[in-house]
């Protein structure tokens, strides 16, 4: 209890630290960004994740001022430049709909400078005007873009110009790209090193969260808005703004992963030529989730993004895409903490061998190379995936691997975890996998029938006793002479087994008698 209580008061001031920072990154110069969308479209460049969001925060300061000129507010935040960190002074600004639309472009730009203002949200007493007044303004520009053309009227341009589309998105960068919090079991190891995470920790919830939800959503609406032409639009939502949104991926916050999902997954369907940017990019997470960290937040949200992406791969499969299941997808099996994201993971296995069956073999190896040996809630999981996964193989793809599947199978079987067994014998309700066994009972039967009468004769649960007596018996239905057969073998290993062990322990009461012999005698000289 004291542990917890060390842990979540360093939690509260690292958090509090960085809540308020004095300049937050913007997004890049329109040059770069159509640097970024050009190189997208003669291939995929280098792809290098920084996860610089988990970076500590800077000092604290005042929130940044909404109250630049128009031409200066998009210059600065094109080069990356904090507003004038004197605090906000509210001016009151006119409804969108209420000016005439050549004034709109300059009132939009009033309105995004002061969306792009930042607060300390993690104190409500400070600046609530000013804070009301970002988030009316936000509401604004939402339903604005979300229907430009109803809002800005017939006769005037159907989408938002190209110095309002970059100052938009420098106002979201301002807002969503920040400094991460420190995880819980970064705060824990800075106390105790040694200390185990906290599995039942609740996740930590950003106070700002009904202002960067807003944020969100403008974003969103922008990306999926049809007036948004992606030729304009790259050079804003381009590689480095991926990048960043990929690292936000890690965030505590439930609510703001599942935006992020939502967002990125319409940036790759509507942006093609960033299509394989992204995927590269999403593999490099998963490189080093894998192989370096083995902690990232936002795993499952990636997965489930791909999943979809999996879902629409033409046919044939492109040998990328398969080296992606075989270097990412396969090896995510491998971190202790699969169960958190394994749903998502299975889903997408099951896609690839769906879209090519021939990719059965390899997916069975693969979870077979990374079984796991003590965990027993991990083993039943893989059970489940494997079910899954059968059912879309082919006889000739299962015949591959069917012998070293099921000698893995046949140690489930005698798993004295007896949801391991369990699950293992469940196996045989499934149609397609029973009719796949009875194809290949003479190399199947052989294997698992020392298994299942092993269970039969020691196994400590009664729930597993029956499964068992049912697969035997489903053995002898299907084929009686090769169950007598494999029946006969059997009982001669084992009479076998008992003779071995026979002259075992005689060989041991002889050794026993020469030893005692020879200390009779030594006893004997000694006493002469």
């Amino acid at each position: 209890m004291f542990n917890k209580i060390i842990k979540r008061g360093a939690r509260k001031g690292a958090r509090g630290d960085g809540a308020e920072p004095a300049a937050r990154p913007a997004a890049p110069s329109s040059s770069s960004g159509g640097g970024g969308g050009g190189g997208g479209a003669g291939g995929p460049a280098p792809v290098t994740v920084n996860h610089s969001s988990r970076a500590s925060a800077p000092s604290p300061s005042s929130p940044t001022s909404p109250h630049l000129a128009p031409a200066a507010f998009a210059a600065n935040q094109a080069a990356g430049v904090a507003s004038h960190p004197s605090p906000p002074l509210l001016e009151p600004l006119p409804l969108l709909r209420d000016v005439a639309a050549a004034d709109r472009p300059g009132l939009l730009l009033r309105k995004l400078r002061l969306v792009a203002a930042l607060f300390d949200f993690s104190d409500s007493l400070k600046h609530p005007r000013e804070k009301e007044a970002k988030r009316q303004a936000l509401l604004e520009l939402v339903d604005y873009v979300q229907a430009p053309a109803q809002t800005a009227g017939a006769n005037a341009p159907a989408r938002l110009p190209d110095h309002v589309q970059e100052a938009l998105i420098a106002a979201i960068s301002a807002n969503i790209f920040r400094p991460l919090p420190p995880a819980l079991h970064e705060c824990a190891a800075a106390i105790d090193p040694g200390a185990a995470p906290d599995e039942e920790e609740e996740p930590y919830l950003d106070p700002a969260w009904p202002h960067l939800q807003l944020v969100y959503e403008l974003l969103l609406r922008y990306v999926v808005s049809p007036d948004t032409d992606t030729k304009v639009a790259k050079r804003y939502v381009d590689h480095a703004f991926v990048l960043r949104l990929l690292d936000l991926f890690d965030s505590e916050d439930p609510r703001e992963r599942e935006y992020l999902k939502t967002v990125l997954h319409r940036i790759y369907g509507k942006f093609m030529v960033h299509r394989p940017f992204i995927r590269k990019a999403i593999n490099n997470v998963f490189y080093r989730f894998i192989f370096e960290t083995q902690r990232h937040n936002g795993i499952g949200e990636l997965l489930e993004i791909l999943g979809s992406i999996i879902n629409g791969f033409a046919l044939p499969m492109k040998e990328e895409h398969k080296l992606f299941l075989a270097r990412a997808l396969i090896p995510l099996h491998k971190p202790k903490s699969v169960a958190i994201y394994h749903q998502q993971l299975s889903y997408c296995i099951v896609q690839f061998v769906e879209k090519d069956y021939k990719l059965a073999d390899t997916v069975i190896r693969g979870l077979l190379k990374y079984w796991p040996v003590t965990n027993c809630q991990k083993e039943v999981l893989f059970l489940g995936e494997l079910e899954e996964v059968l059912e879309a193989t082919q006889p000739a793809e299962f015949q591959r691997c069917m012998v070293p599947l099921f000698k893995q199978i046949g140690r489930c079987l005698n798993s004295s975890h007896f949801q391991v067994a369990e699950r293992a014998l469940f196996l045989w309700n499934n149609d397609h996998i029973v009719s796949l066994i009875a194809q290949n009972r003479g190399a199947i039967f052989p294997i698992i029938f020392e298994a299942l009468e092993r269970n039969i004769q020691s196994h400590w649960n009664q729930a597993v006793h029956g499964l068992t007596a049912n697969v035997r018996k489903m053995f002898l239905d299907m084929d009686s002479e090769l169950f007598e057969e494999c029946q006969q073998q059997y009982m001669e290993k084992q009479a076998k087994a008992k003779e071995m062990q026979e002259q075992r322990e005689s060989a041991w009461r002889q050794l026993e008698a020469v030893v005692a012999a020879k200390a009779a005698g030594d006893d004997m000289v000694l006493v002469n």
